[in-house]
C-alpha cells in the first residue's frame, strides 16, 4: 500500500470542490481511495462562522451535539455516532473563524466518488472524508472517516480461524478509520497544506453502494460501556440521560 500526499494552495470558503481536486490530481489509478480532509468539505459548503466569543462557541457546540459532558479542556461531545471533541468544531487553520463538520459526509464522498469516476473513467474508486480524532489515554490525533463511499468499511473475522483454529467471535477490522489514520499521518495537522492523499493498492473491497451504518454499534454493546453508563451525559436539551 502507497500514500501520496498532495500540497496545495489555501481552500477559500464557498468554493468548488471539483475542480480544486482535479487542479492538482490529473490522474487516479484503477483501485485508489482518494482520501479528502472534512475541513476543504465544510469550507466549500460554508460551514464557516465568525468566532466572537467563548460563550458563542459553546453555544454552537451544544447546538451541533446530540450528547455533550464538560470536561477540562474541551466538550466531550457525540455527533454521527462518533465520539469527538467539541462536535468536531475546529479553530485551527481557520483564520480566526470556526469551521464546523461537513453537513453529510457520506453524501460528499459519493457525490466527489460518482463526479472522479465520470472524469477519470475509472469504476473502481473509494472516497474517505477524514478529519482528526483521539483515542482514550492516548496523546496524540489520529485519522477518523466522517464519511466514504465506494468500499466495505469493515472486515469482520467471526466464525474464521485464527493460525491454530481457534474460531474468532467478535473480531473485526475497521478498516475504513485504518485508511483515514493512515492518509492523515502523512498529510499532516499543522501547517504542511496537503488536504488531498492518494492511497494505492489498498486492501479493500470496491463495492457501488455501501451501508452507511456498517460500523455502528448500540452504545449498551460497546466494550467501553462501562466507562459511560456512570457518567451524567448532556442531551443538548439540557435534559439529562
Amino acid at each position: 500500500m502507497q500514500i501520496k500526499p498532495f500540497k496545495t494552495r489555501v481552500f477559500n470558503e464557498e468554493e468548488e470542490i471539483l475542480p480544486f481536486i482535479l487542479k492538482y490530481i490529473k490522474k487516479i489509478p484503477e483501485g485508489s481511495v482518494l482520501v479528502i480532509a472534512s475541513k476543504i468539505i465544510a469550507l466549500s459548503e460554508g460551514r464557516v462562522v465568525l468566532n466572537k466569543n467563548i460563550s458563542f462557541k459553546e453555544k454552537l457546540i451544544k447546538k451541533e451535539s446530540k450528547f455533550l459532558l464538560k470536561t477540562k479542556h474541551v466538550w466531550f461531545t457525540i455527533k454521527n455516532n462518533m465520539i469527538m471533541s467539541d462536535a468536531g468544531i475546529d479553530e485551527s487553520n481557520a483564520n480566526g473563524k470556526l469551521i464546523l463538520l461537513p453537513k453529510d459526509s457520506f453524501l460528499s464522498a459519493e457525490k466527489i466518488r460518482s463526479q472522479l469516476c465520470a472524469h477519470f473513467k475509472i469504476k473502481k474508486l473509494g472516497v474517505i472524508i477524514s478529519d482528526s480524532g483521539l483515542l482514550p489515554l492516548r496523546k496524540g490525533v489520529i485519522g477518523v472517516a466522517l464519511g466514504y463511499a465506494g468500499f466495505v468499511g469493515i472486515k469482520n473475522y467471526k466464525g474464521k480461524s485464527d493460525i491454530f483454529g481457534r474460531k474468532f467471535i467478535y473480531s473485526a477490522t475497521n478498516i475504513v478509520d485504518s485508511l483515514a489514520t493512515s492518509a492523515t499521518l502523512c498529510m499532516g495537522e499543522g501547517n504542511e497544506q496537503q488536504p488531498l492523499a492518494m492511497i494505492l493498492d489498498a486492501p479493500v473491497l470496491f463495492i457501488n453502494k455501501i451501508n452507511k451504518k456498517e460500523l455502528n454499534i448500540n452504545l449498551k454493546e460497546d466494550v467501553f460501556y462501562p466507562l459511560f453508563k456512570n457518567i451524567k451525559i448532556k442531551k443538548n436539551d439540557g435534559k439529562k440521560k
